[in-house]
């Protein structure tokens, strides 16, 4: 089995003796009681890896030995899912399993249809689900790189990181064109779009399309919104050679 995984600072990472304490400290200590001698990797979440031992622990943290580092390339290409908000929790299990695959980015998009609104009281609070979410799934995954959970983005901000993007598909169950006949680039960046559980608008798939988007279908069974990208991404990283 793959020895757990848990934040830390890169200054932290480049020492030979780190101290992990804090809540990442807290739970190795006292929910996995990791004892001395037990191995654990630390990574700061942005490519740097480190292979590590326990030396000592308390109630509150650990104190570790650093015994190799690793740094991580940037995945080619980079997958970005924009997620149209989901309905109540589906949007944290949306993020969740996205990061379990490997998705770089997911970008929070308010659709015209979008039955859930962030209100700007609540939006840095649903925010923050959506990125400890992201936290906690990378570290289950063993993932030296955590996504990017983004700004939420309007349909405008959505249509110009379509035209920036090396390729860029939005998916559509009325679409003739499969998504599983896509060939993605080598490198650059993938953007992915998906719909809110009422569709995507005429006006949106309009816009989208004018900016560079291939409309594409995922499959012959309509997927909820909480699961399409997931679905979608695992498709993308099989046909790049990622997975």
């Amino acid at each position: 089995m793959s020895p757990p995984v848990f934040l830390a600072g890169t200054d932290a990472l480049r020492r030979d003796s780190v101290l992990l304490d804090g809540p990442e400290g807290r739970h190795a200590a006292a929910v996995r009681r990791l004892r001395p001698g037990e191995r654990v990797d630390l990574t700061d979440g942005e490519g740097l890896l480190a292979e590590c031992v326990v030396t000592a622990a308390d109630r509150a943290s650990l104190t570790l030995d650093v015994l190799a580092r690793h740094r991580q390339p940037p995945p080619a290409p980079r997958i970005v899912v924009v997620q149209a908000l989901p309905k109540g929790d589906r949007g944290e299990l949306a993020v969740e399993t996205m990061t379990e695959v490997g998705v770089d980015e997911i970008v929070p998009w308010p659709a015209a249809r979008c039955v859930t609104r962030w209100k700007p009281e609540r939006r840095e609070k649903a925010l923050g689900r959506w990125r400890a979410a992201a936290r906690e799934a990378g570290k289950q995954a063993r993932r030296g790189r955590l996504p990017v959970v983004a700004e939420p983005a309007s349909t405008g901000d959505v249509a110009g990181r379509i035209g920036a993007a090396s390729l860029a598909l939005v998916l559509h169950e009325e679409a003739a064109a499969p998504l599983s006949a896509v060939r993605p680039p080598a490198d650059g960046e993938i953007v992915l779009v998906v719909g809110p559980e009422g569709g995507i608008t005429e006006e949106e798939l309009e816009l989208f399309a004018g900016a560079g988007g291939r409309i594409t279908r995922l499959g012959p069974t309509v997927l909820r919104t909480s699961t399409a990208g997931v679905a979608a991404a695992s498709v993308l990283l099989a046909a790049t050679g990622r997975w």
